[in-house]
């Protein structure tokens, strides 16, 4: 696998998952009982903006280089996104992107675990000393979608899995994940699975979700933004998230924040959308 985050650290893309993200975990930990969360494609944790592979293609600049200077009128999950980018850039200067084990590891409380996956080692060591002396934090150097299987369920009843997969190998990377997504579903059938996408040909993804809409989950919600109009598949125009027995309200966090970041970022003919592939009972 030769793919390396550090190039896209900061992007649209990435603003899309945390935002997600986050609205998924600050539902979790309302309630008082621990909780897991899985990452199974963890990259290193943390990346520099300001030098190196993100600063050679400056797709930050089109991300959380255009949402930093904002201060007022965010909605709420995009403010929460924000403020711990702020976090992670005390000085008020865009130096840092944390990636998502990092802003998990911010969320979660003492009680809660977070499990890391990374095979390429370089990463993987970079994760472990990032969190070195955090006893809530395992990193394991092994197949993100492995490790589904392998440390699913968790002793605490709930949790979230995150897979954000390189796609690589484009849309063969979907069989993949619908394997795992099928054995994870089976193994622990109250658990939150939440998948990243990319968006380049937008029309190739209707089978995709046909398929993904058999999943064994109580709902699924599709979150998608396009900030490049046009389907052009020589570029990664926007990209989305599907949730797996989702949170509470979590649709209605997000349906404010995604037609904001598609005016905020997007060019024109961006759009959003926030919807339902299968229904709450």
């Amino acid at each position: 696998m030769n793919y390396r985050h550090a190039f896209h650290a900061g992007n649209h893309a990435d603003v899309l998952k945390h935002v997600v993200l986050l609205a998924i975990l600050d539902a979790l930990v309302r309630k008082d009982t621990p909780c897991f969360v899985l990452d199974t494609h963890a990259g290193r944790g943390h990346y520099p903006l300001d030098r190196g592979e993100a600063l050679r293609t400056d797709e930050a600049a089109g991300g959380i280089g255009r949402l930093f200077p904002i201060t007022r009128g965010l909605p709420p999950a995009v403010a929460r996104y924000r403020a711990l980018i702020q976090k992670a850039n005390p000085d008020g200067r865009l130096h840092h992107y944390p990636g998502s084990p990092l802003l998990a590891a911010q969320v979660l409380r003492g009680q809660d675990r977070l499990a890391c996956c990374e095979l390429q080692v370089e990463e993987a060591e970079a994760l472990r000393s990032l969190f070195a002396g955090d006893r809530r934090v395992g990193v394991h150097a092994r197949d993100g979608y492995g490790a589904i299987k392998a440390l699913t369920p968790p002793q605490e009843k709930r949790g979230v899995v995150l897979i954000d997969p390189p796609y690589e190998n484009q849309l063969a990377e979907f069989d993949a994940v619908r394997k795992a997504l099928a054995e994870g579903l089976a193994r622990w059938p109250q658990g939150c699975f939440a998948l990243w996408y990319p968006i380049k040909d937008a029309r190739v993804l209707k089978p995709v979700f046909r398929r993904m809409a058999t999943l064994p989950a109580k709902s699924i919600l599709r979150a998608e933004l396009v900030v490049h109009g046009g389907d052009s598949p020589l570029r990664m125009n926007g990209s989305g998230m599907l949730v797996f027995n989702v949170p509470w309200q979590l649709d209605m966090a997000l349906a404010p924040a995604l037609p904001w970041l598609a005016r905020e970022l997007g060019e024109a003919g961006a759009h959003s959308r926030v919807d339902w592939l299968k229904q709450p009972e």
